[in-house]
């Protein structure tokens, strides 16, 4: 492929969208530049003020906790207060939370600061994932997801390189810039961004249409959907477990944190520099191939990991499940504005993204317990099992809901679709042939929490392996 075609290519992935997506893209940009709390909060908590290894894994799993909150209360917000303001508040709390960790000490205090800005970072995303539904039209919201995850990365790698290069400043120092980015996000939406949420249909009369009231409970019973996070919740359990397993793996192999520094800088690399190409092959395909793709894909990239001994063998793990991770993010966000009503998209966002909260909570104990007890292969076996799981689950219970003819308007429209509930998972684990795997992984990554943290603990005090992971999973969200 020439520069020529590279060049065209990426002019068409970033044009024709409305301003306004590129002043939310420009805020996304700046909000994560500055994102340095969760990237260096462990190392904070155990280098800085001496707490234990343990103490610092629990923190950090408080804000995944608050994020389980936050989502559905964002969601909320967003239908009924505005995206805007939601935004903007959320944001403002956030940057809040930031400021004060650069000032409180105590145990109590940094964990109840922690846990809030969980709440405050998780319940920013329904309204902005609700905003690029408004503003972007059908066609074009998947790229639209796709550019905004890239500008998420992007400042992501920027503030991991940044943070490290100004270290020396003080853990206290990165704080402050990042309350300071946080609260330009801010602005940035409350100055340029419109409200973006539909105003009410009128009738042949110019009444009023009344909409159907939405509740979270109403979005739950809504059976495509509920699929949707569903295996989106196995698919966020395979993602999120490399971040805990893959240090606790490769120290395991007797490869030093610096190893595992080198490999899992790989994952932003790609994004940074292949998220656009991924954007232009991957566009106008079908959700469902796509979705089942990219859990292929993470069961694989995640499954070799158990067949990895070198650095560049891991290396090259990471880079498949990267690449299901950009395809995975965008499609799974265009999927879910696809199921929502108008009226309802954050609500419908705000629950997608407790699946991804549950998960930051959740895998991190299940990962390390694993490791720490029946050991790594199993994590890779689990994961692997999860990852086929879901893929047969998108092609087999999604089908009809995200065909390309058949999308669905609102809740009501789709009320006779094929569902999916506790029930049937052994039905789609059978046609997998992995019967039985998600009950073992549940089981295994609810119970044994002490033996997790204790797994963690080994490795934290040679690198603080707690960081990338806390950091990519905001990100993710």
């Amino acid at each position: 492929m020439s520069i020529d075609s590279l060049r065209r290519s990426a002019t068409a992935t970033v044009s024709g969208l409305p301003q306004g997506f590129w002043w939310l893209w420009l805020s996304t940009l700046v909000n994560r530049t500055g994102a340095f709390v969760l990237t260096f909060l462990s190392l904070y908590l155990t280098v800085e003020l001496g707490h234990s290894a343990w103490f610092a894994g629990l923190v950090v799993a408080l804000h995944g906790l608050g994020g389980i909150a936050g989502s559905p209360l964002g969601g909320t917000l967003t239908d009924r207060w505005g995206r805007r303001p939601t935004m903007v508040t959320m944001h403002l709390a956030a940057a809040a939370c930031a400021a004060a960790l650069a000032v409180v000490t105590s145990a109590w205090a940094i964990a109840t600061v922690v846990l809030l800005m969980g709440v405050a970072m998780q319940a920013v995303r329904p309204s902005i994932n609700a905003t690029i539904a408004d503003m972007v039209p059908a066609h074009d919201v998947r790229r639209a997801y796709a550019l905004n995850y890239w500008a998420l990365n992007l400042g992501f790698a920027i503030a991991s390189i940044g943070g490290g290069a100004a270290i020396f400043l003080g853990y206290r120092t990165l704080f402050v810039v990042d309350a300071i980015a946080t609260t330009l996000c801010a602005v940035i939406v409350f100055l340029r961004l419109p409200e973006t949420r539909p105003e009410a249909r009128l009738d042949t009369q110019g009444e009023p249409v009344v909409e159907d009231k939405v509740s979270m409970l109403t979005v739950l019973r809504d059976a495509p959907f509920r699929t949707l996070v569903l295996l989106n919740l196995f698919v966020c359990l395979v993602f999120t477990a490399p971040w805990i397993g893959l240090p606790l793996t490769m120290a395991d192999q007797g490869l030093s944190p610096s190893a595992y520094g080198a490999v899992i800088a790989v994952n932003g690399i790609v994004i940074v520099g292949f998220q656009l190409l991924v954007n232009k092959l991957t566009d106008k395909r079908s959700p469902v191939v796509l979705l089942s793709l990219s859990s292929l894909l993470f069961a694989v990239g995640t499954g070799a990991t158990a067949l990895a001994g070198s650095p560049v063998a891991f290396a090259a793990t990471v880079v498949v499940w990267t690449i299901g991770e950009m395809i995975h993010v965008p499609t799974n966000a265009a999927a879910t504005a696809r199921l929502a009503p108008e009226h309802a998209r954050g609500r419908y966002q705000g629950v997608m993204g407790m699946s991804w909260a549950v998960a930051g909570f959740v895998a991190p104990i299940g990962a390390g317990a694993i490791v720490g007890g029946p050991g790594p292969d199993v994590l890779w076996a689990v994961t692997f099992a999860i990852g086929c799981l879901a893929a047969v689950g998108y092609s087999l219970r999604l089908r009809k809901a995200l065909a390309d003819d058949t999308a669905g308007d609102g809740v009501g429209a789709r009320d006779g679709d094929e569902q999916v509930g506790a029930a049937e998972i052994p039905e789609i684990a059978s046609a997998a042939g992995i019967a039985g795997a998600p009950e073992t992984t549940v089981a295994a990554e609810i119970t044994g929490t002490a033996e997790g943290s204790a797994g963690s603990e080994g490795f934290d005090e040679q690198g603080g392996a707690d960081a990338p992971a806390a950091g990519k999973s905001a990100v993710s969200a």
